[in-house]
């Protein structure tokens, strides 16, 4: 084959996850990677995301997945400094921290659990009466009753972060394909052999799966292109449609959550406010219904959004695994395939360390302990054996 078309790894999907995992290999001493994207890289949920990195205000409980999703917020500051030096490319981390407003007695119990928990765990939560909440945030609805601040939970501007990475990865020397579709994943003997794709086949030794919501579409097939026993792990699209209003002067400098919303300030003077939750529908399309019904919740935060320009909405396909949870990690059927899938709502969130992990999981097999209770394996329902 000629060298363009093999490769020592290859990367199914150029979003902030496939990027982030190319980005690391490559600091990690991998000479040959190459990433395969169907259109441009990041043109999908990590385009149409909010930017929050929130693990805290989100968080019912104490498990892995909310310690997981706090380690990647934290590695953010030294993360964007880096890019920042990399490519020039400021990617707007905005560290004012993130309200959790409460406006009902049942908001106020949720906010009273969380708030125990946490401090109990030493997370850093303020709890604030109506009129602190006011005094930070005077645009808040006179109608809160108490908030919880997260001064940890912080935003990032995620299409300065796709550009970034994507800076970073050419610069590094990634072969990137775009518009290039992956069709099969080729495998003889429980090893992974090659990528075919609407390019032609690329032959390589490791796959990362980091397609999203396409993940499905990916066969895994044998040398002569049959399908074989084993399915990827099923990801579900979730359609979350946005709104985007202009705040100038700016509204509000902090994120603020409220029982079904959001707002988030961009540095720029756009006010973001999202979002919906819609299972099962792939179609990229915003409705009256979800626009009326994000305008809703960020009203019911912030009354005063009622005379802000409307000036934009778009929405964008979150890809969600059976159990809600990310798809991490190596496979333990077949030899050199490996998935980042399944972020959901939390792709940008946990960019930083889903590159790191899977860059170590690669590289070194026996440390890939931390991504133990996300692997794809917990799906498997075929015995292994391939031939």
């Amino acid at each position: 084959m000629s060298p363009q078309h093999t490769a020592d790894l290859v990367i199914i999907g150029g979003g902030v996850i496939g990027l982030t995992i190319a980005r690391a290999l490559r600091r990690s001493g991998v000479q040959d990677v190459c990433l395969i994207e169907k259109a441009e890289l990041g043109s999908e949920a990590s385009f149409a995301a909010a930017g929050i990195l929130a693990p805290q205000v989100e968080a019912d409980s104490d498990n892995e997945f909310f310690r997981l999703a706090c380690r990647s917020r934290d590695m953010y500051v030294d993360f964007a400094a880096a890019l920042l030096e990399e490519t020039d490319v400021d990617v707007e981390l905005d560290t004012t921290g993130t309200l959790y407003v409460a406006f009902t007695e049942s908001n106020e119990l949720d906010c009273e659990e969380r708030f125990l928990w946490q401090s109990r765990s030493h997370f850093e939560v303020e709890k604030l009466t109506s009129l602190q909440v006011r005094a930070l945030e005077p645009c808040v609805s006179p109608s809160v009753r108490i908030a919880l601040l997260f001064p940890r939970d912080i935003q990032v501007e995620n299409r300065r972060l796709v550009s970034a990475l994507a800076n970073s990865v050419k610069r590094s020397g990634v072969r990137i394909l775009t518009h290039t579709r992956s069709h099969e994943i080729r495998v003889d003997r429980n090893k992974i052999i090659g990528v075919e794709t609407s390019s032609g086949f690329i032959s390589c030794n490791t796959v990362v799966v980091s397609a999203g919501c396409w993940t499905g579409s990916l066969r895994l097939t044998n040398r002569e292109g049959h399908p074989i026993g084993i399915t990827t792990p099923k990801i579900e699209p979730v359609r979350g449609q946005m709104v985007c209003l202009e705040a100038k002067p700016h509204l509000t400098s902090h994120v603020i959550y409220g029982p079904k919303g959001y707002v988030v300030p961009r540095r720029d003077g756009r006010l973001l406010a999202g979002s919906t939750s819609e299972p099962g529908i792939s179609v990229k399309q915003n409705t009256a219904g979800g626009v009326r019904a994000i305008l809703d919740q960020a009203l019911q935060i912030t009354p005063e959004i009622t005379r802000l320009p409307l000036i934009d909405v778009w929405s964008g396909l979150r890809p969600k695994a059976a159990d809600g949870l990310p798809v991490l990690g190596p496979c333990g059927e077949i030899d050199g395939l490996h998935y980042a899938t399944g972020h959901y709502r939390n792709g940008i969130l946990l960019a930083p360390i889903t590159g790191e992990l899977i860059a170590q999981a690669i590289l070194d097999p026996a440390n890939a302990t931390a991504l133990a209770p996300f692997s794809p394996n917990r799906f498997r329902t075929v015995p292994a054996g391939i031939n």
